[in-house]
Parts: structure tokens; C-alpha cells; sequence
């Protein structure tokens, strides 16, 4: 098995289908019958719907149906859930939100949904939408989260005064402020984390399906694990579990904001089960700007205390997060409870307090975008460390590793009272500035000046903490000419999740790396999966994956043990083969599960013989490190800024395939490049969107992004049996402070705020030239 073992960089065994064309994704499903959706969206951030006038547009050629929350509420249709509860400070719970699929009498974004229209075709159901007449009366909006809690600005909902969603903290206040009070210097900055768009490949998409003999939904949509949407669409319906079924094929892009339930799930199942015929929406992308929940939208004032001799004592934090209009699925937890459990970092301090406040405003909901949490808060600390650095006079990455949490320290308790299992910091970062040439970086400034660009070096040491559902399923089945179908709890989306599993799968068992085949996205004959999120899911269900191995070679030492007339004691079992101890005597794991099946008598279908089921608990979460350094040149006349040069080392523990492990990372630090320079969400004082498309919304090419250097720093993760830890996430962690840094340091500038566009950096220019031209 050295071929496809672990630790192989085999490739993708997905990758065939996508380049060529022949994915399934769910605007690639079509049913007999079909009928096409279309949402007719507010053109207003804050209004009220005085009346909706339907009567041309069902009359509409095509039209089958318009359906406004009047007919949900005929219906009894609950509303979409935030799953999160959240205390505040006081005791007291979070405000909540009240979000039906179609507007119950108020808009409160540009895009809310108002009517659903359903026609013969998708065009028909597009011209049908226009003919519908609204009548709005406009209402002030609170679209900008800095005034948004402010005195007299718009309520936005009734039981959230000066649209406040949460006030929450954690950490310990009193010793935090005891600490800074005795420190030689505190470093303060404010910071801007970007509101961003998701921009998944794949758009959002729902095909429903209702059988009513049997009162059965069943929706086709792209997710990131199908067990909630099917458990929170039940609840949403006033049905058993058991009468959703919910089943995801290839998905292009899910970054979070596939996890979450949408209004348009609901409504075509809704006009499903009304009409008795399938219905079929996909959103464009001018809808996807608009609806899928977007990312980060945070402002923090930050201070970190140092003592004389410039150790790290505290870190204090006031974040304001930007919740949109209504609370997604997640939202109350991305700020608060993921994000600030890494706010201490690598680092060894004493304290750390964190206060929290969730604004509406009325934007797009704002929800988990990867990382969800952990960039923002990455992002807080290693800009403080510039800062400091830049405050004392001190070189930056002598500052970092005179603080980093040493290797003999492990296991360590940080301030935010996690129990970090592993890592080796000092060395990793080492192994980034050496292959980065971070001592060289003078002599480069230097020849970059001759050519007219300023050139500056940054880096950023990241800590990632996983999380998700702490159980994850696996079941292996042996099924006709030796296959071996393994079915998962978890859904890729992109990130190479089959080729992992089959090569735990063929490094455990032996079995032939061609004849596994992974099973995914069904909740009909997957019953229970935590789905993906968080980076758990190598974890988890690799854990599970092997747990479900060993008791299929437990089963099949006495399979093999009767077929070679030995006592199962004496079985061994390694490459695929049960053997008799110190004879040549063996059966190969696939002839033992063919012959365990036809004694079981089972159908071919069903499970029996080696065939088994098994769940795997994980409570402990794994902690990805590592160091990003970049090198980025700003041009003196135009302000433009580019990145030249980036290395990445990473501890991502034991790596199953460097290869998929290497890919997500320079994935992840293209989206964070994005962030630090080009994309922006903006709405003006009205809440309109101003960058609606990508004509207005930058996304960096290929073209922007320099090679990137992956360097994979294995320590092994002691509280998982694969050793791995969670890789999909890390690249975006850790990837917009090294860059702003870098940029801080061609500029000769303290700080610049995301994203840095040139027109930004052409103004600072222009205010610094004279400063800089003296030196």
C-alpha cells in the first residue's frame, strides 16, 4: 500500500469528473415535471409592505403559481432558526430575529425576499416577477455597524433597543485590568475586519420534490452536510425528521455559507407539496451578492500589555460584529465563542478579556466564512504585535519568538482556557523566515526603490482551533465484485475529501485503492453525520473511519478463522490479508467479507457479514499553527500594491496527502490575500449595495498571486489516532495580517486598514512622501 498509504501525495480522484465536465451538481438534476422559482426581492433596505398585487402575474403565460407570506401563514410555516442561544453579560438572552421565508410586512435588506413565483419555465417565472406590484413605504435604514447602536438611529427590530443583538465577554476582566495597569507599555489599535462575499463557484441551489401518499419532502441542494437542513426544514414544516429527505451531490464551494437554511429551501418545498410537482430554483449571481450570507464585518479596539522587558502580560478587546438584518443559522457564535477561544494565540499571556456587541443593521446577514472567527481574531493579535514592535523600536520577529509558548510547555492551558496538545512554534516560524530570506529583505527593499516600488516584509504566526459536532459516523459495506462502498458523515465541497478517505481506508484494510468508493450526501441511507465545518472533518471522520475498520478486522479474524481451521487467536491481520500465525497460510479481506455475506444470507443490499456501522466521539479539538511571511511592493506613482513573494510553514500534525493538504492552504491564502487588498462589501447610507457584481466587487486573478511556498512542519496532534489536524481553514487564518504587515512596512506606516485598495495607499503616498523622501 506505499502507493496509496498515508502520508502519499496521490492525486485527486474526484478531480476526473470535475475537469471533464460530468460533476453532478443540483442545477445538473431535473425530475419529471418540473416547474422553475423565482424570488421577487425588495428593492429597499428598511420599508414597510403596505400591499402586493399578484393578479397579473398569475394570469402570467406559464405562471402556475405566486405565493406571498400570506399563503406560509395559511399554511402554518415556521420560520428559519438561529440554532445558537447566547447570554449577555447580564444574564439576560440575546435578541432574537423572526425570519419567515417571505416578508411578513417589513423588508429589512435590499434582496429580503417577497413573493415566489412558479411557472412552466425559469424565463416565464422571471417576466411573471416584474408584473408583480408592491407598494412600500419606505422606512430610515441602519446600514453602517460603527452608528448603528447609536442614539435615534432606525430600530430594526422592536426587542433589540439601539439594535443591539448581544452584549457578551468572556475571559477574566479583573485580572486583565490588574495587568495592564502594571504594564511598561500597552500597544493600541483600532481595527477594520472587511464585510466580504462568500463568491462560491457554485450558486445556491434547492430541487423539491413532496410525495403526498406517503407526506414526504425531498430536496436536492448543495450543503456542507445534509442532517441539518433536513433536521431544521422539519422543524420549519411541522413534520417528523423522518419525512425529510435531504441529498447533496458535488458542491463547488461551500466556505460556510452552504451550512446555513435559506428562504428559497423552504419555498420550494413549499410550492412542491401546494402544486404536486417538483420545483426548481437556482440562484444567479447578481442574487448570490444579495442572499448567501456574507463574512467577517467586524471593528475592534485592541491593546496588548507588555512589562519591561516586552513580554506579552494581556490582551483586552472590544469587538463590534455586524449581524445584518437577521440571525443566520451560526451568527451569534462566530464572533463570540469561535472566534475569541485563539484571541491568546501562541503566545504566553497571563490574561485576556474580551467584550463583544452583535449590531443589526440592515445588510445582508453576516454568518461563518471560512475560518469563521479565527481570522478576525488572528488578525487583532498580530497586527497588536506590529504595532508593539513598531512602538518599542524592537524587530518583529524577535518580539514573537521571545513570547511564542515554548515546546516543553505542552500541555498548555492558554488564558482562554484551552488545553493545547501540541506544537512547536519557535522552530516552525523558523522554518518560514529561512525560506522566505526574511534576512535578505533589506538588500530587496533596496533594488525595489531603484524601480520606482516600496517594498515591505510581514509575517504572522496563526493559531486555528477546530470544532464541530464532536461525533461523526462511518460504515463500511463490501458489496458485489469487490468493492467497498464506505459511507460518511461529513460533506466536501471542494476539498479533496474522497482521495483522504480512501487512502485511511486502503492503508487500514489493504483493500485496492480502485475498488473504494466514498458515500456521501444521503440522508436516506446515511442516518446521523455532523457534517463539514470547522475543519473537523479528517478528524472525525477519519477517527471513525478507523474505528469501523478494526471491528471489521475483528469480525473477520473469526470469519478467517473458521475458512483456514486455525483458532482466532491465532489470526494476524496486516495488508489486507487475515493469515495464520508463523504459517503461509491466508485469506485475503476481500474473500473473507464475500464468504461472511453469503453465510449471512442477507440481501446484497443490506448489511451482513464484515459489514459495519460505527460511531466515533471526539471531544478534544485540534490546534493548527503556523507562519505565514509575505513580501509585497507598493508602486510610487499609482499606489498599487502586489504580492511577490509568500511562504507559508505549517503544523498541521500528521499529514494524510501533503498534496490536498498543500492545495487547501494556498486556497485559503488567496482568500485572505483578497480580503487585506481588493474585496469590500459597501452599502451606502440607504443600505443600497453598492458592489452588487463582480464589476464592483474585486476579486483577485491568478495574476495577483505570486507562487506560494508550502512548507509542512509535521507534529502530531495527541488527541485523535490519525495524529491529523484540521487543515481547511488554516490558509485564510493566517494570511491577511502577514500581508498587511508587509504593506505596514513598505509604507513606513504604523497601520492601514482592509482592504488596501490603491486609492487608499496612493493617499497615504501623497501624506507621507515628504517624511519619507527626508530619511
Amino acid at each position: 500500500m506505499s502507493k496509496f498509504g498515508l502520508s502519499q501525495p496521490v492525486r485527486r480522484v474526484e478531480d476526473k469528473r470535475f475537469i471533464t465536465g460530468t460533476g453532478r451538481y443540483t442545477d445538473d438534476i431535473n425530475l419529471p415535471g418540473q416547474a422553475y422559482g423565482v424570488m421577487l426581492r425588495s428593492p429597499h433596505a428598511h420599508a414597510r409592505v403596505l400591499g402586493i398585487d399578484t393578479t397579473e402575474a398569475r394570469q402570467a403565460p406559464g405562471v402556475l403559481a405566486v405565493y406571498t407570506y400570506a399563503d406560509l401563514a395559511e399554511a402554518k410555516i415556521g420560520n428559519l432558526i438561529c440554532s445558537i442561544p447566547l447570554k449577555n453579560r447580564d444574564g439576560t438572552p440575546r435578541a432574537d430575529t423572526r425570519r419567515p421565508a417571505l416578508a411578513d410586512g417589513i423588508v429589512r435588506h435590499v434582496g429580503d425576499p417577497v413573493a415566489f413565483v412558479v411557472a412552466a419555465t425559469a424565463a416565464q417565472a422571471r417576466d411573471a416577477a416584474e408584473l408583480i406590484g408592491v407598494e412600500y413605504e419606505a422606512l430610515p435604514a441602519a446600514a453602517d455597524m460603527a452608528t448603528a447602536m447609536q442614539p435615534g438611529q432606525p430600530q430594526i427590530w422592536p426587542d433589540a433597543p439601539n439594535n443591539r443583538v448581544f452584549d457578551w465577554e468572556t475571559g477574566n476582566k479583573a485580572k486583565t485590568d490588574e495587568l495592564f495597569a502594571q504594564a511598561a507599555h500597552v500597544a493600541k489599535l483600532r481595527l477594520t475586519n472587511n464585510r466580504v462575499v462568500v463568491a462560491s463557484m457554485e450558486a445556491r441551489a434547492a430541487l423539491a420534490a413532496y410525495d403526498a401518499g406517503r407526506n414526504h419532502f425531498t430536496l436536492y441542494t448543495p450543503t456542507q452536510g445534509v442532517w441539518l437542513p433536513k433536521r431544521m426544514l422539519a422543524a420549519t414544516f411541522g413534520v417528523q425528521e423522518s419525512d425529510v429527505s435531504v441529498f447533496t451531490t458535488d458542491v463547488g464551494g461551500g466556505f460556510g455559507m452552504k451550512i446555513f437554511i435559506y428562504p428559497e429551501q423552504v419555498m420550494t418545498l413549499f410550492a412542491a407539496r401546494q402544486l404536486g410537482r417538483p420545483v426548481k430554483w437556482t440562484s444567479d449571481r447578481s442574487e448570490a451578492f444579495l442572499t448567501d450570507t456574507q463574512g467577517r464585518a467586524n471593528i475592534t479596539d485592541a491593546e496588548l500589555a507588555l512589562d519591561k522587558d516586552h513580554n506579552f502580560l494581556a490582551l483586552r478587546v472590544h469587538n463590534l460584529a455586524d449581524m445584518g438584518a437577521y440571525l443566520s443559522t451560526y451568527a451569534p457564535m462566530i464572533p463570540t465563542m469561535a472566534g475569541t477561544k485563539v484571541l491568546s494565540s501562541v503566545y504566553r499571556f497571563q490574561a485576556v478579556h474580551a467584550h463583544v456587541e452583535g449590531v443589526f443593521t440592515n445588510t445582508v446577514p453576516v454568518d461563518a466564512y471560512r475560518g469563521a472567527g479565527r481570522p478576525e481574531s488572528n488578525y487583532i493579535m498580530e497586527r497588536l504585535i506590529d504595532a508593539a514592535a513598531h512602538d518599542l523600536g524592537v524587530e518583529r520577529s524577535e518580539l514573537r519568538r521571545k513570547n511564542y509558548i515554548p515546546p516543553d510547555a505542552f500541555p498548555w492551558t492558554s488564558a482562554m482556557k484551552l488545553t493545547y496538545d501540541s506544537g512547536d512554534f519557535a522552530n516552525t516560524a523558523q522554518a518560514a523566515l529561512d525560506a522566505f530570506d526574511w534576512a535578505g529583505a533589506a538588500a530587496r527593499k533596496a533594488e525595489a526603490a531603484k524601480r520606482g516600488k516600496r517594498l515591505g516584509v510581514g509575517m504572522a504566526y496563526y493559531l486555528e482551533a477546530t470544532g464541530g459536532a464532536p461525533t461523526e459516523r462511518a460504515e463500511i459495506r463490501f458489496v458485489d465484485n469487490g468493492a467497498v462502498e464506505v459511507y460518511v458523515g461529513t460533506q466536501s465541497t471542494g476539498q479533496g475529501h474522497e482521495t483522504a478517505y480512501m487512502q485511511v481506508v486502503a492503508d487500514k484494510l489493504g483493500v485496492p485503492f480502485e475498488n473504494i468508493r466514498i458515500i456521501q450526501g444521503d440522508s436516506d441511507r446515511i442516518p446521523t453525520g455532523g457534517g463539514t465545518g470547522g475543519a473537523r472533518s479528517l478528524y472525525s471522520e477519519g477517527g471513525a473511519i478507523l474505528s469501523a475498520s478494526d471491528k471489521v478486522i475483528e469480525k473477520g479474524k473469526e470469519v478467517a478463522a473458521d475458512l483456514l481451521e486455525a483458532a482466532a487467536g491465532d489470526i494476524e491481520f496486516s495488508n489486507g490479508e487475515f493469515r495464520v500465525a508463523g504459517t503461509d497460510r491466508f485469506k485475503d479481506i476481500l474473500a473473507v467479507a464475500a464468504e461472511a455475506r453469503l453465510r449471512s444470507g442477507v440481501a446484497a443490499d443490506q448489511p451482513a457479514g464484515l459489514d459495519t456501522a460505527m460511531d466515533f466521539n471526539i471531544q478534544a479539538i485540534t490546534f493548527p499553527n503556523g507562519c505565514h511571511v509575505a513580501e509585497i511592493e507598493v508602486d510610487d506613482a499609482t499606489g498599487t500594491a502586489r504580492v511577490t513573494r509568500y511562504v507559508v510553514a505549517d503544523d498541521m500534525g500528521k499529514v494524510i496527502n501533503p498534496m490536498i493538504v498543500e492545495g487547501q492552504i494556498q486556497g485559503g491564502v488567496v482568500q485572505g490575500i483578497g480580503q487585506a487588498l481588493y474585496e469590500r462589501v459597501v452599502f451606502d447610507a440607504d443600505g443600497q449595495l453598492l458592489t452588487g457584481s463582480f464589476t464592483d466587487y474585486c476579486m483577485p486573478r491568478a495574476d495577483d498571486i505570486p507562487p506560494i511556498k508550502v512548507i509542512l512542519c509535521e507534529v502530531p496532534c495527541k488527541t485523535n489516532p490519525l495524529g491529523v489536524k484540521g487543515a481547511g481553514e488554516a490558509g485564510t487564518v493566517g494570511a491577511a495580517p502577514a500581508v498587511m504587515n508587509a504593506l505596514a512596512d513598505a509604507l513606513a506606516v504604523r497601520h492601514v486598514d482592509m482592504p488596501a485598495t490603491p486609492e487608499k495607499l496612493w493617499g497615504i503616498l501623497q501624506a507621507t512622501q515628504p517624511a519619507l523622501a527626508a530619511e
